[in-house]
């Protein structure tokens, strides 16, 4: 984050150059971010044996917690909190926003809560001994759910906030940044496994793309940056103030998931993984549809980056709790020891 405000304060042509390298003309739709949102999601998708998501069906309870908190609390949550603090606190009450500016910051939180962790979700299960198959195919569901669950939800909170958005570029948005790699990354795996068999993709095929999320992950993050260098800089308190309620929705949703895998008696190392899914967003696609939307210097897109330039470091603070809390978490499991084990 910090090289890529470097970059976008010393090399500001080039950055320029990118930031406007569009698909078509005004359509804000950028190639550079969409090609590594592609990067990120294809290999992720090769992965997944969809046959293989019987084995969670088995156990599904973590799965629905997540489910539950990603798509019936986080985007509803994050519109309440967008309007109580930007709209009317911040800009009715204390006047520190002005009205149409605060709708269009709000738009752009709503937009970064509508979709679920993807990639960096890996690292933070990583980080909490998660469950690495079942953090897969909680992934894998959500995306699924994405496609056609993220316009529908964008439309109408946004809307209700008080913006009116083009929705040809939503679902224009949805197909480039969603559909297209996901169902690429499931295409060719089932291509390749039936030509080449499943020991071949596994061993041969598959490792050729075990750097390519990370590396799609990192250079998206500095590019993100570079983008947004002017508009950090200029609207430091915005920056501060649209904070607030990102972290409040961190927190509340890793709280919420985390206490409901106790509840349920779910295993720690799929409750973890599953609190941090919820808590934590697609923040590269959001920031991509953004600016598809409302353009790369707007509000909205600067309401995204500012969700990236929170969610980063206190998600780390998350995933200390999480790994602080295991004794506490596993202890109230072994009265259900049979069912604990079962996940």
């Amino acid at each position: 984050m910090c090289i890529g405000m470097l970059i976008g304060k010393l090399l500001p042509h080039p950055v320029a150059f990118l930031s406007n390298w569009e698909f078509a003309n005004n359509s804000h739709i950028n190639v550079p971010i969409a090609v590594l949102i592609w990067l990120m999601i294809y290999p992720m998708m090769l992965k997944i044996d969809f046959g293989g998501l019987k084995a969670v069906a088995e156990r599904p309870k973590g799965l629905l917690v997540t489910l539950f908190v990603n798509w019936l609390v986080k985007p509803f949550s994050m519109a309440f909190l967008g309007w109580f603090f930007v709209q009317f606190l911040f800009s009715q009450r204390l006047g520190w926003i002005e009205s149409e500016t605060a709708k269009q910051y709000t738009a752009g939180l709503i937009i970064l809560a509508a979709a679920p962790c993807t990639a960096m979700v890996f690292v933070w299960s990583y980080l909490t001994d998660g469950d690495a198959p079942y953090t897969l195919a909680q992934v894998a569901v959500n995306d699924l759910i994405m496609i056609f669950a993220f316009g529908p939800i964008v439309a109408l909170l946004v809307g209700v906030s008080g913006v009116s958005i083009p929705l040809q570029v939503l679902v224009l948005s949805v197909l480039l940044f969603v559909v297209i790699p996901l169902a690429s990354g499931w295409i060719t795996r089932a291509l390749l496994v039936r030509r080449k068999g499943t020991q071949w993709f596994e061993t041969t095929f598959l490792p050729v793309f075990k750097p390519v999320t990370i590396v799609a992950l990192l250079c998206t993050l500095l590019l993100i940056f570079a983008f947004q260098a002017e508009n950090i800089a200029e609207n430091w308190m915005a920056v501060v103030l649209l904070a607030i309620p990102i972290l409040i929705q961190v927190y509340f949703n890793s709280g919420l998931a985390y206490g409901l895998m106790r509840l349920f008696k779910v295993r720690h190392n799929i409750a973890t993984p599953g609190s941090l899914i919820g808590a934590s967003n697609f923040f590269e696609l959001a920031v991509a549809v953004a600016i598809a939307l409302f353009g790369p210097t707007s509000p909205a897109a600067l309401a995204t980056v500012v969700g990236v330039l929170v969610e980063v470091p206190v998600m780390l603070s998350v995933c200390r709790m999480c790994v602080s809390s295991r004794d506490w978490y596993e202890g109230n499991l072994q009265e259900g020891s049979s069912e604990f084990a079962n996940g």
